[in-house]
C-alpha cells in the first residue's frame, strides 16, 4: 500500500473522530447534565434499535451560507390564492468522499504521485430552519401549516440550484488542491497531481 493510500485512510479516520467528538460535545452543550438538585424530575424510556452503521469519508471542503425571501403562491380556481412569506437561510456543501479511493487511484514515479479523486459532490442542501421564520400568509385558512411546508422545499431546491450554479463544485476543487495537496506532498516529499474521474454527483438532501 502505497505512502499516499495511507494517508488518505488516516485522513478518512480523522474525519470520522473529529465528527465523533463534535457530536458528543454538542450532546454535552444541549443536555441538562449541570442541572444538579432540580425539583422536577423526568423520567423516559427509550428502545432504540441500531439499523444501520455507515462509514464517513466524506471531506468537506466548502460551504455556502444562503439567505433568500421565499414568496411561495399556491393558486386556486374559486378562493383567493393563498400566500406565504418566508425568510430563509440556509446552507450548501461541497464535498469529496475519500472512501471511493483505491489503490488503482494512485500512481507514483520518481518525483511525481498522481491521485486520481472521485469527482466533488453537493453532499448536503438544507434549509436551518432555527434561522429561518414565516414572515406572513395569506388566505391560506385550514391549509397555513401545508402551504408553509412547500414554500420551504422550493426553498430547498433554490438553495441546490443556486450553489450550483455558483460553481459550489469548481470552488470544492480549487479547495481540494489548496487543502489536502500540500498536506500530501509534505508527507510524500514528491510532487503530488491530484485528478478527478468522471461527472459529479449529487447526494440527497439531509
Amino acid at each position: 500500500m502505497s505512502t499516499i493510500f495511507r494517508l488518505l485512510l488516516r485522513v478518512v479516520f480523522a474525519v470520522v473522530l473529529i465528527s465523533g467528538v463534535i457530536a458528543l460535545w454538542e450532546a454535552f452543550k444541549t443536555g441538562n447534565w449541570f442541572s444538579l438538585g432540580a425539583e422536577n424530575e423526568t423520567q423516559t424510556t427509550h428502545a432504540v434499535v441500531l439499523e444501520e452503521v455507515q462509514a464517513l469519508g466524506k471531506l468537506e471542503l466548502v460551504r455556502y451560507n444562503f439567505k433568500d425571501i421565499v414568496e411561495h403562491e399556491q393558486v386556486t380556481k374559486w378562493l383567493p390564492n393563498a400566500k406565504a412569506v418566508l425568510i430563509v437561510q440556509g446552507e450548501a456543501i461541497g464535498c469529496i468522499d475519500l472512501t471511493k479511493i483505491t489503490t488503482s487511484d494512485v500512481t507514483e514515479a520518481s518525483d511525481t504521485v498522481i491521485v486520481h479523486l472521485p469527482e466533488p459532490e453537493l453532499c448536503s442542501y438544507k434549509i436551518d430552519h432555527s434561522k429561518s421564520k414565516v414572515y406572513n400568509t395569506e388566505y391560506a385558512f385550514m391549509e397555513e401549516a401545508k402551504l408553509v411546508q412547500a414554500a420551504y422545499q422550493h426553498a430547498e431546491q433554490q438553495i441546490q440550484k443556486a450553489a450550483l450554479e455558483m460553481g459550489i463544485l469548481e470552488q470544492t476543487k480549487q479547495n481540494a488542491n489548496q487543502i489536502l495537496k500540500p498536506v500530501l506532498e509534505k508527507v510524500s516529499g514528491k510532487k503530488v497531481v491530484l485528478r478527478y474521474r468522471m461527472k459529479a454527483t449529487l447526494a440527497k438532501p439531509r
